[in-house]
Order: C-alpha cells, then sequence, then structure tokens
C-alpha cells in the first residue's frame, strides 16, 4: 500500500529577475521534493499572490532536462557535443587556462560575465569577489536598470518611493510602462484592492493593449518613446487648469515656473500628434490625476528600454510632483526601493580588493567585445576566457548575431554555471551544473517592495550541482585569490552582512523569515526634502552629475534637455523600416527562463509577432502566415497574430524563446542593438525600427 508523501511548508523566496521578489510557502515532500509553491500571506506586500509560473516551480526544479555534471566540450563550438567529467577535472582545467591567460595577455583578459539569473545578494554578486580579488575585467551591468533608475534618480536624488502598498489606499493608481499582470502580479493586487475598497480609478499606460490594460479603467495606448510627451501634456492641463498644487512646488521643486512656461506649448493637441493618443483621452487623464491628489505612479521598466528612456522616466516622475501627490498616503510615485538597503558588500562582493584603473566593460555590448571593437574594449586587449554564472547571453542580449560570432571564436575559453544547457551552455568549452534557489541558501531583497528576506536551503541539489559561491570558492582556491569570503559558508557571510548593515542577525531573520525596512513616511514621500543637496525636486536636472553607477557619459548626452520634453533620439520609422518593434515580456517566461518547462511552453504556444489588422491586410499578412521581420542587424522569422489593440505601425514580439524556436536559429534580439542610450548607457530592447514581409 502506498504511503501519502510526508508534507512539510517551508519558506522561501522568489530568486527570479522580478520586482516583486515574493515570499513564498513551498510544499517539501518527504525531505526530498516539492510540490506546490504559494505567495506568503504573512509578507505584507506579496499578500499571498504569486504568477502562475512560480506556482508551478516543481516541473523546473525537477525537469528531467537539468544539467547534473561537469561537462566538457568535444566537438564543434555550439555543436552540443560533451563528454562528462569530474568537478577536480573541470575546476583544474578552468584554473590552468585561466592562469595561462593571465600570463600571455594579464588579467583584463578574463571577464566575469553574471547577472540577474539569482537575485539572491551572495549567489549572483559573490563572483565579484573573484573578480576583484584577481583583477579581471569588470561588468558595467546595463541590460535592464540603467536608463530607468538614472531618470528617476535625476528627479528625486535617491532611488527609493512611496511605499508601495500604499497602492490600496490610492484614489487613482497609474500603472505606466510595466504590464504588471505579466510581470508584477502583486501590483495588480493592490491596485484592485483600492478600486473594491476606495472606487480607486486604475491608469494603465503601454504600447499595446495588454492583460494589464485590460483590466484598466482608462487605457491609453501609445508610439513607443513618446511618453515624454504625454507626461508634458498632462502636465501643460494641470498648470491650465488649477491642478497644479503651487504651495507644494513652490516649497519642493527646483524650477517650477520655468517648468510651467516651457509647457505653455505642449499642450493637447501637440502630444496627441506625437503619441497617437486623442486629445480627449490626454483630457481625461490629466483631469483624473489632477482631482485625485492621492493619485499612485507605479513607473516600470518598459518605457525607460528606449533610446530617450532617462527622459521619458524623468517626465512621467514629474507629473506628481506638480500634482504635489507626493503630500498624501496613496499618493507619489514608486519606481524601485533598490536605494534603501545601504548594505555593506565588502565580504559578498570583495569590494575591499577593489582596485581603481581595471577596465569597466558593458555587459549590453558582449557581442562588440568578443568581436574586437575596440570602443567597446576600452582600446585594451581581447577578451580570451569568459566565466558566465546564471545568465544566457547568446539569447538575451541585444545584436544577437555579434554575440554568436564573438562565442564561436576558438580563441576564446568560456566556461558557464548554469541549470540547464542554455544557447549559451551550448557554445561553452566547461558546464557546470548549478544548484536552483531551494538548493542553497541566500539573502533577499525586494527591488518592487521594502522586505529583507531569508531563503534557506529546503532539499537536497540533484546530481553534482553545486552552487555559485562553491564554484567560485573552488576555482579561487585553485586560481591564488585571497579574500576571507571565499573560506566561508553562505550563512557566515549573510550573518556579517546583516550586522555590518544594521539590519540585525541570521539568526532574527530565520526567525522572522523577512524584514520590513520601509522607511517612515516624510522620508518615503520626501517631505522632509528629496535626495538632492539643495531637498527640490529636480525639474532640472543636471544629467551629467546625476547619482548613478556609471562608466562615464555615453550617447548623446550634450543634447539631453534641460526640462522635461519629449526626445527624439529614438529609431524613428522610415521608409525602408515602416514599422516599429518592441520585445516585450510574455506571461509565461521571464527572459530566457522558464522557456524550458512544459506548462509555460505550452501557454506561450510559438514565437509570434502581433500586427494591427490594417497592416497585415496592407501587407497581405493572414494570421498563422510566417512573416520575416528585419533591418540592418538580420532577419527574423515569426509567425503572424492580428492584433486591433495596437497603434498602426507598432508591432510587439512577446517574450525571448530560445533561438532554436526560430527557423535558421536567430532569435528576437537579433533586430535590438547595443549602442549606449545618454546618458550613462542601457539597453534599448524596445526601440527598433524594421520592416515586415510574408515569408
Amino acid at each position: 500500500m502506498n504511503q501519502m508523501p510526508r508534507v512539510e511548508i517551508r519558506p522561501s523566496v522568489c530568486p527570479h529577475d522580478c520586482p516583486s521578489a515574493c515570499s513564498l510557502e513551498v510544499e517539501v515532500l518527504d525531505g526530498r521534493s516539492i510540490g506546490r509553491v504559494r505567495g506568503s500571506k504573512r509578507q505584507s506586500y506579496t499578500d499571498g499572490v504569486i504568477c502562475a509560473k512560480v506556482a508551478r516551480y516543481a516541473e523546473r526544479i525537477h525537469h528531467p532536462d537539468r544539467l547534473l555534471h561537469p561537462l566538457k566540450r568535444v566537438g564543434p563550438k555550439g555543436a552540443g557535443q560533451f563528454e562528462r567529467i569530474s568537478w577536480d577535472e573541470a575546476l583544474d582545467e578552468i584554473a590552468r587556462r585561466f592562469l595561462a591567460i593571465e600570463t600571455e595577455h594579464g588579467s583584463e583578459a578574463i571577464w566575469p560575465y553574471y547577472y540577474a539569473g539569482t537575485m539572491g545578494l551572495v549567489m549572483r554578486d559573490g563572483i565579484n569577489r573573484l573578480r576583484h580579488a584577481k583583477r579581471y575585467s569588470g561588468q558595467y551591468s546595463t541590460i535592464c536598470t540603467t536608463t530607468a533608475w538614472t531618470g528617476f534618480i535625476a528627479g528625486t536624488g535617491r532611488l527609493a518611493g512611496v511605499d508601495p502598498r500604499e497602492m490600496a489606499k490610492s484614489d487613482c493608481v497609474v500603472i505606466w510602462g510595466t504590464n504588471a499582470v505579466h510581470t508584477q502580479v502583486n501590483v495588480m493586487n493592490h491596485a484592485i484592492k483600492a478600486r473594491k475598497e476606495r472606487g480607486a480609478k486604475i491608469v494603465a499606460i503601454d504600447i499595446y493593449r495588454n492583460a494589464t490594460l485590460q483590466q484598466a479603467d482608462l487605457a491609453l495606448v501609445l508610439k513607443p518613446g513618446t511618453d515624454a510627451a504625454l507626461a508634458c501634456a498632462v502636465m501643460h492641463v494641470l498648470f491650465r487648469d488649477g491642478h497644479a498644487d503651487r504651495d507644494y512646488l513652490a516649497a519642493h521643486t527646483d524650477y517650477p515656473d520655468e517648468l510651467e512656461a516651457h509647457l505653455a506649448t505642449r499642450t493637447p493637441e501637440w502630444a496627441a500628434a506625437i503619441t497617437g493618443l486623442s486629445v480627449a483621452e490626454i483630457e481625461e487623464f490629466a483631469t483624473l490625476v489632477g482631482t485625485r491628489k492621492r493619485s499612485f505612479f507605479r513607473l516600470g521598466y518598459g518605457f525607460a528600454r528606449q533610446r530617450n528612456g532617462a527622459v521619458s522616466m524623468h517626465a512621467a516622475l514629474s507629473v506628481p510632483a506638480v500634482t504635489g501627490a507626493w503630500q498624501y498616503e496613496g499618493g507619489g510615485a514608486f519606481h524601485s526601493n533598490s536605494g534603501i538597503y545601504r548594505w555593506r558588500k565588502s565580504l559578498i562582493e570583495g569590494l575591499d580588493t577593489m582596485e581603481r584603473g581595471v577596465r569597466q566593460l558593458d555587459q549590453s555590448q558582449i557581442g562588440r567585445v568578443l568581436t574586437g571593437d575596440a570602443p567597446a574594449l576600452r582600446d585594451g586587449g581581447p577578451v580570451k576566457a569568459l566565466f558566465i554564472q546564471n545568465t544566457n547571453p547568446v539569447s538575451v542580449a541585444p545584436e544577437q548575431e555579434l554575440v554568436k560570432q564573438g562565442f564561436a571564436r576558438e580563441d576564446l575559453f568560456t566556461v558557464v554555471h548554469e541549470q540547464f544547457m542554455t544557447e549559451t551552455a551550448a557554445m561553452a568549452d566547461i558546464v557546470l551544473p548549478a544548484t536552483q534557489f531551494m538548493e542553497h541558501d541566500d539573502l533577499y531583497q525586494g527591488g518592487g517592495h521594502q522586505h529583507i528576506m531569508w531563503g534557506g536551503k529546503l532539499i537536497e541539489p540533484p546530481g553534482e550541482c553545486r552552487s555559485n559561491h562553491e564554484v567560485v570558492s573552488a576555482l579561487a582556491q585553485r586560481l591564488g585569490a585571497e579574500h576571507r569570503g571565499f573560506a566561508m559558508t553562505p550563512r557566515e557571510i549573510v550573518d556579517w552582512t546583516l550586522r555590518e548593515s544594521g539590519r540585525g542577525t541570521l539568526d532574527e531573520l530565520i526567525a522572522n523569515d523577512f524584514l520590513d525596512v520601509q522607511p517612515d513616511f516624510e522620508t518615503a514621500h520626501y517631505l522632509k526634502g528629496f535626495g538632492h543637496r539643495d531637498g527640490k525636486f529636480h525639474f532640472k536636472p543636471d544629467w551629467p552629475k546625476v547619482p548613478n553607477a556609471n562608466d562615464g557619459l555615453v550617447g548623446p548626452y550634450d543634447r539631453l534637455p534641460a526640462l522635461p520634453d519629449q526626445w527624439d533620439v529614438i529609431e524613428l520609422a522610415d521608409d525602408e523600416h515602416p514599422f516599429r518593434l518592441a520585445t516585450s515580456p510574455a506571461r509565461s517566461f521571464l527572459n530566457s527562463t522558464f522557456n524550458e518547462t512544459p506548462g509555460s511552453l505550452k501557454k506561450e504556444g510559438q514565437p509570434t509577432l502581433m500586427l494591427h489588422p490594417d497592416d497585415a491586410a496592407g501587407l497581405g499578412i493572414a494570421a498563422g502566415d510566417e512573416v520575416v521581420v528585419g533591418n540592418r542587424r538580420g532577419t527574423v522569422h515569426l509567425t503572424a497574430a492580428i492584433f486591433a489593440g495596437l497603434v498602426r505601425g507598432v508591432v510587439i514580439a512577446e517574450s525571448i524563446w530560445p533561438n532554436a524556436a526560430h527557423k535558421h536559429g536567430r532569435g528576437i534580439n537579433t533586430l535590438t542593438g547595443a549602442d549606449s542610450p545618454a546618458p550613462f548607457g542601457g539597453a534599448a530592447f524596445h526601440d527598433n525600427k524594421v520592416w515586415i514581409r510574408k515569408a
């Protein structure tokens, strides 16, 4: 007779690249496997709600295709021919090759490369301890946040905002440039609470009628890269109709009179011609936020992934400053709370061994770096070795054809530490099997909320999988890298980090699962002053001096507008490329993660291109037809999906499918550029002009 498995409910934290960083309750079955995963009700931001892809996490952690053993390439690069080797053989070979490269080409010829495959602070960032101890090339992390954070900090002076739980206490929730239903389900949970309990209106602003706009009371579909024009017209109406809070402006902002004069010509008619919205829609939005002072602006990343992204973020952020919404509970703005944690990360990242002068290579320009582009290499020598943990640049990085060319170099030694045989792992010389988050200990923070969280090991990893920390420490020993963090356990590192950061002890955190570190109301609402030296919100930023992690000014920074304005540095459609393409997130994938799980694959179906019915008719394209999308960077084959919820001339390709899911193995990032947006770089994934034809 079969016995029912023993079920234990254990706490954990979702580690994926999402601002929600949900607190989880996980069913652990007989101490060996997991069952259902739920959102924690105890943590007030997660509030019991998680996305469907994490709810079915058992199919990912127990997937039959997980990497289980170290592998060594035995065939041509990219052919997928590997043989199993031992961990000692793998680590010894890596150390031998790295030391030889360092001797011949210098330490900067080796480039550790990572991003947000895990958001745990020890497992994600510990690779930097090895980087700094060995003086390997640095990584300037531009692929996600740079443009958005720059634009937000330009206004507030600090990367922090109103308590996001205050959405539930708002009279108007503006969800701008993020498809929260797909990417941040908790945002929708709190916004819908406000609608049910307070009669709040939900406004959603995006470039197509996605799942979030379908739940909104006012859905604004505008052309990509025109968000600043909308923001300027809204502020014009606020000043015109007496909805600007002049007392607040005088006390808390820098140049309100100059802003008002500047906006005199930025009328709804002006913005309608740029955005594709109607004058009536712009007027309705402006009146709504002008008359409902408790308006909460939840500003996403999506609309900042344009070449004018920093300017667009700053313009949208300026609207609640004009209304004075920051004064009220449920009012103001939020983008990320990453600035509230103030970690001492010298032990995690080895910052005490970091030397100035080591070159910083732009992660978004990995294709240019690996193909010998001198500016991308900072005029230094070539990269001869890569050490990659939990990220998939062959699929997700811009200028994919260049990326592939770089990875195909016979003189490039590539090590990939990963959970599945991704397209990047398939290009490696050595592949190492990695643990998943329930198989190791780590510390987490919520970018989209205010909690420090502990995610402890719940089950043993399969096969010979090892954690990022174990691999970094084992390599350090063989490479002669010295730092005390290499000899410590993740728990010891976390305990030290918590204590030194003034956040208590690990035992205290484990006892509570999480720690709420939300600043007090006056601080979060900037009522005691914004983060700039003058304490003011800056309508007129000194862009080169905006505090942000940067490697120097880039792009047309000398042409940045002085005040909020539409800035036409985007890839505008032209006769050769009459369409604008955005590569928006799918509901069941997260970048290239989850595109290996059966549940997500079934829900997403196949790679598609959404076209407006009139655009499709003009091209002679019907639903289900194979289409070719192209620009000077390359071509991609997709299946046409006819969708009326678009502005004409705009097309959408949701999700990052594996390259192999497309004809000729060319994925959607074949079409995206890696040029650096002003002022500090970034990646303009949603800013592409393309042509389209029936295959």
